[in-house]
């Protein structure tokens, strides 16, 4: 039966609620079997062992409307559920233009915060449609179905809200897409892994002072990237080339990151990475985790030892964007369909060129220009701003 069929038909709202256990959804579609009803739409929900199952069926034909009423109740009754019973005429009523899936996570997700949410969805003229809990561990993520509003202005709002209220809240438009195959790229240093490289070298080297107060300069402003660059990878003049085995033993990968790595690529979606680091880690990163791609500066090595340049296309701020333009391009995924991740102010460019750019523990200034923000340590979470949840990683043996 089409929606115009049904609009002006008269239905019934059946509702169960109760303690939860194996046959009541079909115990109840058994019973209303025998008055020959159609089903028009069907909701459940199971929370803490109790039920609620809604059926939204045509009217019985032949007057026997109150009969159908006794016989659910008393069914009801016999299971010791509560039963209620609503006419009406037609389906739900069609859900407003623009809908948009808005993830929340919490570490924990408070009521305050929640109503603050569901507040700002409704100022923005939203209508909440449908919630669904992703994940309760390691944070607590529900997803909000959001309709009657544009995606953009839905996302400006609650960027603003989250940010007050202490939790992560990333806004994306519904439809096909979000199902296609997309192109995740991310930021290595203090996002795929807990270190930043050049430090890891620099401790080697003895020079982690020295290194430390070139990056403070490029962080006052007082020295660009490629600049910072160059001064500190001078630093590492004359260290032995072996250090690059010792300092490959010594990253540490960021937790999550082998989960969110192997359910990205379970989904079929490819994975890259781009760094301001070196070729010398991410190349050993790409095979250990098996990266689609992977790009960052090249330490120059002559006679066994570091010179102190590096070689080839500086990965800077603006290389990072064009990197990952580049990577989707020859992985056939529209640019509208990546996924950027990173903390820093080079990572800016690239988040907001791709599809959905996340701040992961980012710096201020990162956090407001990236479409969303996860202040968690735990880079999995990622997977619920796609609509992955726990349980679908955990059955896939993923973790």
């Amino acid at each position: 039966m089409s929606a115009s069929q049904t609009s002006e038909v008269p239905t019934l709202l059946v509702k169960i609620f109760g303690k939860d256990r194996p046959g009541i959804t079909a115990g109840l579609f058994d019973t209303l079997a025998a008055y020959s009803v159609d089903v028009v739409d069907i909701e459940q929900v199971v929370t803490r062992g109790r039920i609620v199952l809604c059926a939204l069926v045509t009217m019985p034909a032949g007057g026997t409307e109150g009969e159908l009423r006794a016989t659910v109740h008393s069914w009801a009754e016999s299971l010791k559920m509560q039963a209620e019973i609503l006419s009406g005429t037609g389906d739900n009523r069609p859900r407003g233009s623009g809908r948009s899936h808005v993830t929340v996570l919490g570490h924990p997700l408070t009521a305050e915060s929640t109503a603050a949410i569901a507040a700002r969805i409704t100022a923005t003229g939203g209508n909440i449609d449908r919630i669904f809990r992703l994940a309760k561990y390691p944070v607590t993520a529900v997803e909000f179905a959001v309709s009657g509003c544009a995606t953009e202005p839905l996302r400006t709002a609650l960027a603003t809200a989250a940010a007050h209220i202490g939790v992560d809240v990333a806004v994306v438009s519904a439809g096909l897409h979000r199902r296609a195959q997309r192109l995740v790229v991310m930021d290595v240093d203090s996002t795929l892994i807990q270190d930043e490289v050049i430090e890891l070298f620099a401790a080697h080297a003895g020079c982690e002072a020295e290194v430390a107060e070139v990056t403070e300069r490029a962080m006052r402003g007082e020295l660009d990237f490629e600049q910072s660059l160059h001064a500190r990878v001078a630093l590492l003049a004359g260290l032995d080339a072996s250090v690059v085995e010792k300092v490959r033993a010594e990253v540490r990968l960021t937790p999550g990151a082998r989960t969110l790595i192997r359910t990205l690529k379970q989904l079929g979606y490819q994975v890259g990475v781009v760094s301001g680091g070196f070729t010398q880690v991410t190349d050993d990163l790409k095979e250990r985790l098996g990266l689609d791609f992977a790009s960052a500066n090249t330490l120059e090595i002559l006679d066994g030892r570091l010179t102190g340049r590096v070689t080839g296309e500086i990965v800077d701020r603006a290389g990072k964007a064009r990197l990952l333009r580049r990577f989707a391009q020859e992985a056939g995924v529209p640019l509208s369909q990546t996924v950027a991740i990173g903390d820093g102010a080079n990572d800016l460019d690239m988040l907001n060129a791709a599809g959905l750019g996340v701040a992961f523990n980012a710096k201020p200034v990162v956090r407001e220009a990236a479409h969303t923000a996860v202040n968690v340590p735990f880079l999995d979470t990622v997977l619920y701003l796609l609509g992955v949840t726990r349980e679908e990683v955990e059955a896939a043996g993923l973790t």
